[in-house]
């Protein structure tokens, strides 16, 4: 990418401008040393991001997305259909393969679908930024607070889940509600064949392995070394490289770096320490107007020696998620893979509200069963 396209894209990357001068003025407002700078940065989690965005990119290079949106749209009957099978597929795999693991596949499908049908593409994209939101919330794998928490109480795995089990219920069915009434009644239409597109099995393959090998290597704790291995089954593949979205690698490290800045200063702390998360309301709006401000990974790690109830945290920080894009990464990832216009705005006018609707109905639930 020369330099003059570089800038020319730059005029678009307004989030990545807005936290990179973000994270410039509060250096220069509230100095800190180099090690506090190096920790935000969350750099374990940005090698994880840069290992699954190439092996995803890796197979969508193959051409294997095109041929399961192919058979996928050729089976379907309706759109709605459709619409619900993509959700439930993202929310189940957000369980088990981590909600960004199930973006990085599903969104790409979801577009290819929409490349060669009538599926409304953004539509879809925001519903399954919602759903991995809803089903994630379900496992303790299935997003870094969620991890975070599991870790922090050392609850059993099905407890975790059973105890999460209502909230991660009310989020789906509204999802799946949401997506009934959203997207268009009629058939689905296939314009172009999957078939005419080309595909490589060998680079297919590659990518496969690349993507299980660093889901696993995540899952124990070396997404360094993922991300170290995962280059090799690409070393003479540049075009995969060439594809991949740096600038949206460069976002992320950008927010984290900013909001992690931004959550230690002392004024934020000490208006955390005015709040009285004794009263289980306070701890669950707390936590959702955190997670609106500074994301709910974040949120969490700010909350969590301070709640008196890591699980009502972990609701309150899932909850959170919805509303503005960055209450969840996941939020950001599903709506830049699209390349949609006007994706956000789209996205808050569905989002705010759900969140509006789901917070009462998820804190009523919660109550209820404690």
């Amino acid at each position: 990418m020369n330099r003059s396209v570089l800038l020319q894209r730059l005029k678009h990357e307004w989030l990545l401008l807005l936290f990179a001068a973000l994270a410039f003025v509060l250096a220069i407002l509230d100095p800190h040393p180099l090690r506090d700078h190096q920790r935000w940065l969350r750099l374990p989690t940005l090698a994880g991001l840069f290992g699954l965005m190439l092996a995803i990119q890796g197979i969508r290079d193959s051409g294997w997305v095109q041929r399961i949106a192919g058979a996928l749209v050729e089976r379907a009957h309706s759109v709605r259909t459709l619409g619900l099978l993509l959700v439930s597929m993202t929310a189940v795999l957000s369980m088990v393969l981590t909600n960004d693991v199930s973006l990085f596949l599903l969104v790409p499908l979801t577009v290819a679908i929409g490349d060669m049908s009538n599926l409304p593409v953004l539509r879809m994209v925001i519903l399954e930024a919602l759903a991995v939101n809803a089903g994630s919330t379900l496992s303790p794998i299935g997003n870094p607070q969620n991890l975070l928490i599991w870790q922090y109480e050392h609850l059993p795995f099905l407890s975790f889940m059973r105890t999460m089990l209502p909230t991660a219920g009310i989020m789906f069915a509204m999802v799946a509600v949401l997506t009934w009434c959203w997207l268009p009644r009629g058939r689905i239409e296939l314009h172009t064949q999957a078939e005419s597109q080309p595909t490589s099995m060998l680079l297919g393959l590659l990518s496969l392995v690349a993507l299980s090998m660093m889901v696993m290597l995540m899952e124990h704790g070396q997404p360094l070394l993922g991300a170290g291995l995962v280059i090799v089954p690409f070393l003479f593949e540049y075009r995969t490289f060439a594809r991949l979205d740096w600038l949206l690698l460069a976002t992320f490290a950008a927010i984290f770096l900013s909001l992690g800045h931004l959550a230690e200063l002392p004024i934020v702390q000490a208006g955390m320490n005015t709040l009285d998360l004794e009263q289980p309301l306070n701890l669950y709006v707390g936590g959702i107007v955190a997670s609106q401000l500074i994301s709910n990974v974040p949120a969490t790690v700010l909350l969590l020696n301070r709640a008196p109830d890591a699980m009502a945290l972990a609701v309150a920080a899932n909850v959170g998620g919805f509303g503005i894009a960055i209450g969840s990464l996941a939020n950001l990832i599903a709506l830049r893979l699209a390349k949609q216009p006007h994706a956000l705005g789209l996205f808050h006018k569905v989002s705010v509200p759900f969140l509006l609707v789901c917070a009462p109905l998820v804190y009523v639930a919660w109550i209820a069963m404690h």
